[in-house]
């Protein structure tokens, strides 16, 4: 849970709003009904939907969205599990009175663990995570972006930490302007990695 909580936040706090549900909708499908956890991530997600909303002008749908957080949130301590609650209930309150503040000001971070998490801040195994939601969201190959991030696992499993898929995933998530170039590079090395596989298994 705390891996995905952390992705998403800062999936989040980079800017994608609409993909940061993504890091959170599974786990949060397992979780039991109306328990503090799935309030924490059901709210959380329809946060990010209204800011989503609200940039895209949809008024309504952000109004609704932010009135809804708020009620799944209500209650809940105002650190719960190291996230400021307190201040994405800030936050909400006034998309929900006012969302057209979205165009006056940026929509505020979220902080985890008294901190604003990044893409760049990401343990391998939250970019692992992140990832594949990023590439999705930005038109990339998700399953070339997956089978990276397997590959740095495996690397780091074995204590291989200077893995070229652990720099390069790294890289993915952090580098906006030459992200393009990154999965270039990232595509290259998947694929060289699954043929030197592929012909060990055929020697057997």
């Amino acid at each position: 849970m705390r891996e995905r909580l952390r992705a998403g936040v800062a999936i989040y706090n980079a800017g994608h709003y609409h993909a940061a549900h993504d890091a959170w909708e599974a786990h949060w499908l397992e979780l039991e009904r109306e328990s503090d956890d799935e309030r924490l991530f059901h709210g959380l997600i329809q946060f990010t939907a209204a800011v989503h909303h609200a940039r895209n002008r949809n008024w309504e749908g952000c109004v609704g969205l932010a009135s809804s957080a708020l009620d799944y949130l209500e209650g809940l301590p105002a650190d719960y599990r190291e996230v400021d609650l307190a201040g994405v209930r800030r936050a909400l309150s006034a998309l929900a009175s006012d969302p057209e503040i979205i165009e006056r000001r940026p929509p505020p971070r979220i902080v985890l663990d008294g901190e604003r998490p990044t893409l760049a801040d990401l343990s391998p195994e939250e970019r692992a995570i992140a990832a594949p939601i990023l590439a999705d969201e930005l038109g990339y190959d998700e399953e070339i972006v997956e089978g990276a991030c397997e590959y740095a696992l495996v690397d780091l499993e074995a204590g291989e930490e200077g893995s070229r898929f652990l720099a390069l995933v790294a890289d993915f998530l952090a580098e906006d302007d030459h992200r393009g170039i990154v999965y270039d590079r990232l595509r290259g090395h998947v694929e060289r990695r699954e043929a030197k596989e592929r012909d060990v298994e055929g020697l057997f």
